[in-house]
């Protein structure tokens, strides 16, 4: 039997080759690391995590990214094995160290018998004798593969920039200022309540900082002029740019904190820092995606009350990412029309965030088992969190107009609003539920359908093995 040939070792090629390997099935996972670098990549590991050390909410009743995490877990995932793992305090957030979690899934990979990883780049298409392929290299695709790809389509390529926020040392962090705590003292996966640190600021600090930061020096578009932000990661400078108040209520909101040092006073803005490491050596700025040129970032970053004398462990930059138009180029099971020997996982097929990436690898790993050994793979439901998901990127958000809404087609989180309707419990009181009270029965009922079904999935699909 051929093996399985994955091209990207990041979270969806990774998840993809061990969900591959699970069902006793040789795989190839090649990685173009550390012999041919990207822009945004510090290491050679399996997994490594380029932007935030987030995985978002783990509150899988409440939350759809949460429940995301939850299906995964029932799916043996080995991403959600190593988060677990190296989970870090982030209130009700999961957070992971990311060193420790590249090392776990570098080192499972390696480990497992089945699993092969060469090194190198895959140049142009993949070659013809390979006759079941994932294409799993992310948003930061080698520019000689793309061309390939994009022969392939016969699409223009499709991009959108991403921002990484910059890292802070915790010892150059001033707690006369600043102090620990999770928004409304939340608890989460490692957490105490105040998981934290928070840098208050008044209301003439805030305007001068807002100031500072719509006036610094950014980085050029250059070559990249006209491509488009990803509205889930926009940059600190882009979003102050849409109104004095957005910063106040996104990532700078001072709402469910309350500072120590001056409890009678309430700040107008509040910048979080969020722990990076496992021996919270190393703090992030949460929200705080730039493209600030390097020197600006310093400068204005340091007006922050607490920040002042802050020193950092990496800046902010800016880096390009492509995704492919899927509604119009994939088919269900992932496949390239014109080519179906290919199929693509990860952020390059349009979702957007990491377990989301990771999850459509697990979808990639189980499909290219299924046709290797000739059983007919089944689509996980819609009212599965990886089912409306799948159903997103393949076309199934376009009601019927693909040839419209292909070309509208934007990256993506889970979120509720892919999954269908359903009605909302009602109370054993019997009093009607209104506003927040609905919103949060109607995610519960949706939340339990969908493990419930995933749950049904996996067995259905379970009997999918080489032996």
């Amino acid at each position: 039997m051929n093996p399985i040939h994955i091209i990207g070792g990041g979270l969806a090629g990774s998840e993809a080759a061990w969900q591959i390997a699970q069902r006793g099935i040789h795989v190839i996972l090649h990685e173009m690391r550390p012999h041919q670098k990207t822009d945004a990549h510090q290491t050679d590991g399996l997994a490594e995590l380029v932007c935030s050390n987030s995985f978002r909410s783990d509150d899988w009743q409440n939350n759809a990214v949460g429940l995301l995490h939850e299906e995964m877990r029932h799916a043996n995932s080995i991403i959600m094995r190593a988060a677990d793992l190296h989970k870090l305090p982030a209130g009700g957030a999961l957070a992971v160290d990311r060193d420790g979690f590249s090392d776990e899934v570098t080192k499972c990979l390696n480990e497992h018998p089945l699993i092969s990883i060469e090194r190198g780049e895959i140049s142009g298409t993949p070659p013809p004798e390979w006759s079941n392929v994932i294409i799993a290299t992310g948003p930061l695709t080698s520019k000689s593969l793309g061309e390939g790809i994009q022969s392939l389509t016969g699409e223009d390529e499709l991009a959108f920039f991403d921002a990484i926020a910059p890292i802070i040392y915790k010892d150059s962090i001033n707690f006369d200022v600043c102090w620990f705590q999770s928004r409304y003292d939340k608890e989460g996966p490692g957490g105490t309540g105040a998981d934290y640190i928070n840098c208050p600021m008044s209301e003439d600090q805030y305007n001068g900082f807002l100031d500072a930061l719509c006036a610094a020096e950014k980085t050029e578009f250059k070559e990249w002029e006209g491509t488009p932000y990803f509205e889930g990661c926009l940059p600190i400078e882009i979003m102050a740019g849409r109104g004095r108040e957005t910063l106040r209520y996104g990532p700078m909101k001072p709402v469910g904190l309350t500072n120590p040092h001056n409890p009678q006073v309430k700040a107008h803005a509040i910048v979080q820092l969020r722990q990076d490491n496992a021996l919270g050596s190393l703090y992030n700025m949460v929200g705080f995606q730039t493209k600030l040129k390097y020197g600006a970032q310093t400068e204005i970053f340091q007006m922050i009350p607490g920040l002042e004398n802050a020193q950092f462990a990496r800046l902010g930059g800016l880096h390009r990412n492509t995704f492919l138009n899927s509604p119009k180029v994939l088919d269900c099971e992932l496949r390239l029309h014109n080519d179906r020997r290919l199929r693509f996982a990860g952020q390059i097929t349009g979702v957007e965030g990491y377990i989301e990436s990771a999850a459509i690898g697990l979808l990639a790993g189980y499909f290219s088992a299924s046709e290797l050994v000739d059983r007919k793979a089944v689509v996980p439901p819609m009212t599965t969190a990886h089912g409306a998901l799948l159903n997103h990127i393949t076309g199934g958000h376009l009601a019927g107009d693909t040839e419209a809404g292909s070309k509208t087609f934007q990256p993506m989180n889970v979120n509720f609003g892919l999954f269908p309707e359903i009605e909302t419990p009602k109370p054993v009181d019997g009093k009607r539920l209104r506003g927040k009270d609905k919103t949060r029965a109607r995610r519960k009922a949706v939340s339990a359908r969908a493990l419930e079904h995933f749950d049904a999935w996996l067995k259905q699909t379970s009997n999918i093995s080489s032996t």
